[in-house]
């Protein structure tokens, strides 16, 4: 019975940690996807008057700031931990969030929207990698997913937050900054809960904390076994980490150059599905097919419906496969939806009422095989295919790539739509997803990540 006890603690204990780090992923979606509804808003002439490219600007500027946190996440979570970086993005989030919601001018907006994005990125590399070193092996798929899950629940909580006051108070123009402002609730929640966080145990180790790992090792329920293995590797890894991260070693091992190729070809894969050009200018797109600005709010919440219990039935089923089988099928489902639209939109086969219908649930089973596989395979892999002591560097890395890429997208993206129309630019997407899914069946093969791996000393 005592020990019964001791193991619903611990479960209890683990629970608790990884839905605080989460909490990371849910900012991540809110603060990515609020634009979607608040961009219209923030466009007209009495509020910052903004023009397609402008439109474009002021939403890639949150990715440009991504790349940079994503990039320095690494290095910051080394140095003063896992747990320190998570409650100064949670800072970072807070403070930029309020900006935004303040901004008197679009510099001012693009420059709030900017350190905003330092803490997205920063967070979207620490969140799954936290959640994969505080959990014990059994428990590590499912709490890298609450990530991806609490990303997609984000991103719909934007949607609904944004459908509400757009229909309640939608002659108000200024209510976008209520849009905005709205994330610092749960980013004020996140610096609260995040000082009852363990540190990682796996960082610990690194830092030759090792009484302070073993005992949070024990308190988030890892086998004896795993403690001992962890403890046992901690002098052979302090003693390589430094050298495999210099960039001479990077060329001369081969192993090492196969593994951050591949998290750089999951990174590029993940963004140039069109999954942001959707999330980020959804209202628009609908706008132009011919929808009302509230039918579009509301058509949102739909989609991010639908995403959301993709990604709780997604997330699931893909532990039980493998990963990169799972990713090509995903991305020839994108390729099929898109390629949907696009016939839909270029035919006109149907009334206006038909076309407005079929293109909200094609767009929407796009969202729901992309939140539902693509994405949160591609967190899943990024967090297993790297060996413990490149984890950080390496991830940061990839992780700079997938916002580089989504930078692109989302700048491009306005562009394209105002420039070759709405259908054209599901063709692209299309043809995008085709090419994806054919790298990652030939260069993603899980023999060769796993050979490299345990190759790597």
């Amino acid at each position: 019975m005592l020990q019964y006890r001791q193991k619903e603690t611990e479960d209890s204990f683990l629970k608790h940690t990884s839905s605080v780090i989460a909490l990371g992923g849910f900012l991540f979606g809110y603060d990515t996807g609020v634009i979607n509804g608040a961009l219209s808003f923030l466009s007209q002439p009495d509020q910052l008057n903004l023009n397609s490219t402008q439109q474009g600007v002021v939403s890639s500027s949150l990715i440009i700031g991504c790349c940079f946190g994503a990039l320095l996440s690494g290095r910051l979570a080394d140095r003063i931990g896992r747990k320190a970086t998570l409650q100064l993005v949670a800072l970072i989030f807070t403070i930029a969030t309020l900006g935004c919601s303040f901004a008197l001018s679009i510099n001012m907006l693009i420059a709030f929207r900017t350190i905003l994005g330092l803490s997205i990125g920063c967070t979207s590399n620490l969140a799954p990698m936290y959640l994969a070193e505080i959990s014990p092996s059994q428990w590590r798929s499912q709490n890298v997913n609450k990530n991806a899950v609490a990303i997609v629940v984000g991103q719909l909580a934007a949607f609904i937050v944004n459908a509400f006051l757009g229909n309640t108070w939608g002659n108000w123009s200024s209510i976008w900054r209520v849009m905005m402002g709205v994330a610092a609730l749960p980013a004020i929640l996140l610096v609260l809960l995040s000082f009852d966080l363990p540190q990682s145990p796996r960082w610990q180790v690194l830092n030759n904390s090792l009484t302070q790992a073993k005992e949070n090792f024990e308190k988030l329920g890892f086998s004896q076994t795993d403690v001992h293995n962890s403890l046992q590797q901690a002098g052979k890894t302090t003693k390589t980490v430094k050298n495999k991260l210099r960039i001479k070693a990077l060329i001369g091992n081969k192993h090492l150059r196969y593994l951050l190729t591949a998290g750089v070809i999951i990174g590029i894969i993940q963004q140039l599905s069109g999954v942001n050009a959707v999330m980020y200018y959804g209202t628009i797109l609908l706008e132009k097919v011919g929808m009302s600005r509230g039918l579009s709010l509301y058509s949102n919440i739909l989609i991010g419906t639908i995403s959301t219990v993709a990604a709780l039935v997604g997330t699931r089923v893909i532990v039980k496969h493998k990963h990169g089988q799972m990713l090509g099928l995903g991305l020839l489902g994108n390729a099929i939806f898109l390629g949907l639209l696009a016939v839909v939109l270029h035919t006109s086969l149907f009334s206006q009422a038909s076309t407005n219908v079929t293109v909200l649930l094609l767009l929407a089973f796009f969202l729901a095989v992309q939140q539902g596989i693509v994405s949160p395979v591609t967190w899943l892999m990024l967090s297993e295919i790297f060996p413990q002591q490149i984890k950080a560097r390496f991830m940061a890395i990839s992780t700079t790539v997938i916002w580089l890429t989504n930078f692109v997208v989302s700048l491009i993206s306005p562009i394209l739509i105002g420039d070759f129309g709405t259908a054209n630019v599901f063709l692209i997407f299309t043809c995008s997803n085709i090419l994806c899914a054919i790298v990652t069946l030939l260069l993603l093969k899980p023999q060769k990540i796993t050979h490299a791996f345990n190759h790597v000393k």
